[in-house]
């Protein structure tokens, strides 16, 4: 009787494999040699240099003309990503203001727009036709520099799964099919956008991914990270990896319940975390008409924004000791408003921490509480979700240059 015999592995797979294994080696390092790569990935040096090759003559890697001597024999010519061709197109849309950003395949953002508005009041469709006008000027930006879109990637508040945003309460938005309106939107002003494939994600999980591949983590990759907005966003990442639920929710740690008889929430609950921490409630507590204005007024000592700030410390504090006790993160990350807000919010925070959380690892001095990266937000977060796509799989996105 014969036996059965292992499928053999598909040539050109294989291939298709490594020229993503190398590219995303060149990637990590940002400037390497063919000798490096080959002793990184463990390829020979003459396959390395014919997928060297093949993806310089595709576009996505370039000689910086540049030599390396740091390995044994001859110098290497440096090899880095292109900083033209295929790119990410991250577009954050939140209650008060839309941000399109479009980052190259070094990581470089190379565009960035921003537009204040408010869409609390505005239609689904015409908040999203509005990021998509936003989204056409940043892209007719892009191509003067040689950039064409390889995919959109959409940052949105709320629940949202499979294209739609399943609940957004700061919005007022239910079941709204985010991808497909954006999508046809920007068709609309830029037919050659066609087709372009677009995906989204809670803008929460898209500023938490900023921060592991843009942000100032060190090895850290097991943390907790909010993103105070009008709302407040939360996302939780574990060795390197989203954890996204059962159904791809997980992290609303807005809605964490700090004071059950606490005011009314959008939500439809009472005493939620973004009732006491959330921008418009931050203001409101402190007589503030804007986080400028706010952290003037805390600067200069002023008794009633102290005490706003304080009371909002303590109730991230709450919520985060029940997240760190469940958890067991190496650190909180506090981005959006947050880190400008820190010298006051932070006090607070850490002490409720110290205070309630079980293992004893969150002393004052810990100092495992720390502000957002500066260069991180969720519109780059959703470019570089694109931008992964294509590290993944180069010959799919190779020909992108020549659309757009």
């Amino acid at each position: 009787m014969n036996q059965p015999t292992e499928p053999k592995a598909d040539k050109s797979g294989v291939r298709r494999h490594n020229l993503s294994l190398v590219l995303r080696t060149v990637h990590e390092a940002g400037e390497t040699t063919r000798a490096a790569v080959a002793a990184r990935v463990g390829l020979t040096r003459p396959a390395v240099s014919s997928l060297v090759e093949q993806l310089l003559d595709l576009g996505l890697l370039v000689e910086s003309g540049k030599t390396f001597s740091g390995q044994a024999g001859r110098p290497g010519t440096v090899l880095k990503p292109a900083d033209t061709g295929p790119a990410g197109l991250g577009v954050e849309i939140n209650v008060d203001y839309v941000t399109v950003c479009v980052v190259d395949l070094t990581g470089a953002d190379r565009v960035r727009r921003t537009e204040y508005l408010d869409n609390r009041d505005a239609e689904a469709a015409d908040v999203l036709a509005r990021a998509a006008r936003v989204a056409a000027d940043a892209l007719d930006a892009a191509a003067e520099r040689h950039l064409a879109p390889a995919g959109a990637g959409l940052a949105l508040p709320g629940l949202v799964s499979d294209g739609t945003v399943r609940q957004a309460p700061n919005l007022g938005w239910n079941e709204v099919p985010a991808e497909a309106l954006f999508g046809k939107a920007l068709t609309a002003l830029r037919p050659g956008t066609a087709g372009l494939p677009v995906t989204s994600d809670n803008e929460a999980n898209m500023a938490a991914l900023a921060e592991l591949w843009f942000g100032d983590l060190g090895p850290l990759r097991t943390f907790l990270h909010l993103t105070g907005e009008i709302g407040v966003g939360g996302a939780i990442v574990v060795h390197g990896e989203l954890l996204r639920g059962a159904h791809g929710f997980a992290g609303e740690i807005g809605h964490l319940v700090v004071d059950a008889e606490g005011p009314r929430c959008r939500c439809g609950s009472r005493g939620c975390l973004e009732q006491y921490a959330g921008q418009a409630a931050l203001l409101a507590s402190a007589g503030a008409t804007d986080v400028p204005d706010l952290a003037r007024r805390a600067g200069a000592g002023e008794p009633r924004a102290l005490a706003a700030l304080a009371e909002a410390g303590r109730m991230l504090g709450r919520a985060l000791s029940g997240a760190v006790n469940l958890l067991d993160p190496e650190a909180v990350v506090l981005g959006g408003i947050y880190p400008r807000l820190m010298p006051w919010l932070a006090p607070a925070v850490v002490e409720e921490l110290a205070t309630r959380v079980v293992s004893g690892l969150w002393t004052p001095d810990a100092e495992r509480l720390r502000p957002a990266s500066a260069a991180t937000d969720a519109s780059r977060g959703a470019a570089a979700l694109v931008l992964h796509d294509v590290l993944s799989d180069p010959l799919a996105y190779a020909t992108t240059a020549a659309g757009g």
